[in-house]
């Protein structure tokens, strides 16, 4: 079973740029080497009003990093 890694900011900005450059999420995909269902994710999840912003992704995303774990409840 292989580890995952979370996105970095860098590589979101990447994500950025391709996609204001109109490439598909496969093209998108294969420049940082991660999978096009992950890139498929990343612009679903943290899609603003705007449209998908690298600035506003990572901030959302350590905001769901942080709080995961909030919602259990403990008996």
């Amino acid at each position: 079973m292989s580890r995952y890694t979370q996105l970095t900011r860098e590589q979101r900005h990447r994500i950025y740029i391709l996609k204001k450059a109109v490439q598909t999420q496969t093209e998108i995909a294969n420049t940082p080497g991660v999978h096009k269902s992950t890139i498929s994710r990343e612009l679903c999840r943290n899609r603003g009003g705007k449209g998908y912003g690298p600035k506003q992704a990572h901030k959302l995303a350590c905001h769901r990093r942080q709080t995961k774990n909030s919602a259990r409840i403990t008996p």
